[in-house]
């Protein structure tokens, strides 16, 4: 059932996405690589690491490499420059060298902080991601962005490196609670309304299935969201242009997230997003109201809040002023032109997000 994506940067190949089920075919991974007689530290923390870290350690040790388990704290709030530095004290205290590698077994936090701290141990060692929460899966495990939240301000302080290897086993979603298997789909249906009308329509007639967890259909939908999310690293590895696209929803979606203390997902804020996004689009006349009625349903079929309380306009304005993906002091706001095609404006005003926060709120 192996499925492949062939990540690029510049059009030269940089890594693969492996989807699979079980953890054996990393092994073969491995080899392939020519990853052998080093020492390899998985990475996980307390939520993931007593039901997958012993399974992969056992595979991971048949490939002729010493492997060491070191487990963080589960949760958001441990994905810091603290939690780093003790990541960094265990590898000097087990004379982890340039050559050796980090393995990130984990969601996004795990993913995120590991990534980090590769690219900046000894000047940066190599590392691969082995996600296994669906949003991991789908978004923060590919394309090379990683980072720690810095005094609440979400992924301030980061870097770009690229993993090795991405290795995707489905069968890890089945432990997910529902709530977070369905935060999963935040990023998925963003992918689909930003650059594939054909796979949101996918979602659409499939929810079932795909819900259901039937390998056939998930390993499709995880397989066709790295597709998108390869195409426009390969673009643009750093950010500077259409990788921007990927940040629909996430403007108002990460200031949401900070308020609420990071209480909801990361989906579910980007969720919210995505509804304040294209109500600024329906009422620019870019997509019509039935397009904001599709993606409304669609939101809501797959499990999301689309109202929230206890916030206010004002403080959630605020918040985004600070975000990361402000430009020389203007909001680099991503809007869809129609489903399956979005575009950056740098003109919506605070007046068009307090409309479109109306609709959450």
């Amino acid at each position: 059932m192996n499925r492949r994506v062939d990540v690029k940067k510049n059009n030269e190949h940089c890594y693969d996405i492996v989807i699979s089920q079980g953890f054996n075919g990393i092994k073969d991974e491995l080899e392939a690589l020519g990853i052998k007689g080093i020492k390899l530290c998985i990475v996980t923390d307390s939520n993931v690491g007593p039901l997958y870290a012993d399974t992969l350690k056992g595979v991971l040790e048949n490939t002729g490499n010493s492997v060491y388990t070191y487990t963080i704290p589960a949760g958001e709030e441990n994905k810091n420059l603290s939690v780093v530095q003790d990541v960094y004290t265990y590898l000097i205290e087990q004379h982890f060298e340039r050559r050796d590698m980090l393995i990130a077994l984990g969601g996004g936090v795990v993913g995120d902080l590991t990534g980090f701290t590769a690219a900046t141990y000894l000047r940066g060692i190599d590392f691969i991601q082995v996600p296994t929460s669906l949003l991991a899966q789908v978004d923060s495990s590919i394309g090379g962005k990683t980072g720690v939240d810095f005094a609440k301000y979400k992924n301030m302080v980061g870097a770009f490196h690229m993993p090795r290897l991405v290795y995707i086993n489905i069968d890890t979603l089945s432990s997910l609670s529902p709530r977070l298997f369905n935060s999963g789909f935040g990023e998925i249906i963003k992918h689909g309304l930003i650059k594939n009308r054909a796979y949101f329509d996918y979602l659409d007639v499939n929810y079932e299935h795909i819900k259901a967890l039937e390998p056939e259909y998930i390993s499709e939908t995880i397989y066709q969201s790295c597709l998108i999310k390869a195409e426009v690293v390969n673009n643009d590895p750093t950010e500077k242009g259409e990788r921007a696209l990927l940040n629909f929803g996430h403007t108002l979606g990460h200031a949401v997230e900070k308020l609420m203390n990071f209480t909801l997902y990361h989906g579910e804020c980007v969720a919210l997003g995505m509804i304040c996004a294209s109500y600024i689009s329906k009422n620019r006349g870019l997509i019509t109201d039935g397009d904001y009625s599709l993606i409304i349903s669609m939101i809501k079929k797959y499990g999301f809040p689309t109202k929230i309380e206890g916030l206010d306009i004002h403080s959630i304005l605020e918040v985004s002023k600070s975000d990361k993906k402000m430009d020389n002091g203007v909001v680099k706001f991503i809007l869809l032109e129609s489903l399956g095609k979005a575009i950056i404006d740098r003109t919506v005003t605070y007046e068009e997000m307090t409309q479109g926060l109306k609709e959450i709120l």
